[in-house]
């Protein structure tokens, strides 16, 4: 029997809770009027600070939108709304950088066999020059991160998915970061510079030759490794 550990919300967190499932079952539905702030008070039993910071919380998540002078609206669900929880959870969030590559295998794996399907040239040509600013800042010496960072972009936009296309942009922000971080580390070992640049050019042939199957192992194997180098190093630091 496996048993979570009881965790204690926050009354904000209880009233988004509350909301959501009220938006998830179809009991609020968009272009409904919240109540007013006063009137959630009363309803709820809790400050008006609670409140403010529910409301705010949903607005965060892209469930509900503020009209000046008229009120609190349900919004209508889109591709935004779908993945700014995601954005959200990666602001208060720490340590999350193993979860990330975790989440990046799935995403990016299929992102990259839907590009060697539908990539154009202009998506070629945008790989390509960021393969060209990572050689060059192998040269250099330099870690190359903000070049490896536009590689995987541009692979999320010649996917040609906005749902997949907006996830990626989502996770961006955590992306660069963790990307500077890791890659220094990786970067520690003399031959892991080349030995990054090599996947990332095998992985922009396998899609620029059409081969689906190449381009989702050769993504795959990419992420594997520098999770499990990652694993290495965050387990050294925890003893």
């Amino acid at each position: 029997m496996i048993l979570k550990p009881i965790k204690t919300l926050k009354v904000y967190e209880q009233i988004v809770d509350q909301i959501s499932q009220q938006i998830a079952q179809s009991h609020l539905k968009p272009g409904d009027r919240l109540p007013s702030e006063r009137e959630l008070v009363e309803r709820f039993k809790v400050s008006r600070a609670s409140i403010r910071e529910a409301l705010s919380a949903l607005v965060m998540m892209g469930l509900v939108e503020v009209r000046s002078g008229e009120g609190t609206y349900i919004r209508r669900v889109n591709a935004e709304s779908v993945v700014t929880p995601l954005a959200w959870m990666l602001v208060i969030e720490k340590n999350t950088d193993l979860e990330l590559y975790e989440s990046r295998k799935i995403i990016e794996v299929q992102t990259a066999g839907l590009a060697a399907e539908r990539a154009n040239i202009d998506d070629l040509n945008d790989m390509s020059e960021a393969l060209e600013i990572m050689r060059k800042d192998l040269k250099l010496h330099q870690l190359g991160e903000e070049a490896d960072h536009n590689f995987h972009y541009a692979i999320a936009k010649s996917a040609h998915n906005k749902i997949l296309f907006r996830l990626m942009t989502t996770l961006s922000d955590t992306l660069r970061k963790s990307l500077k971080s890791n890659r220094s580390k990786l970067f520690e070992h003399e031959d892991s510079p080349q030995k990054l640049f090599n996947e990332h050019f095998n992985i922009y042939e396998a899609i620029k030759n059409r081969d689906v199957e190449s381009a989702q192992k050769m993504m795959l194997d990419h992420l594997v490794g520098v999770e499990n180098n990652l694993r290495k190093y965050i387990v050294n630091d925890s003893k």
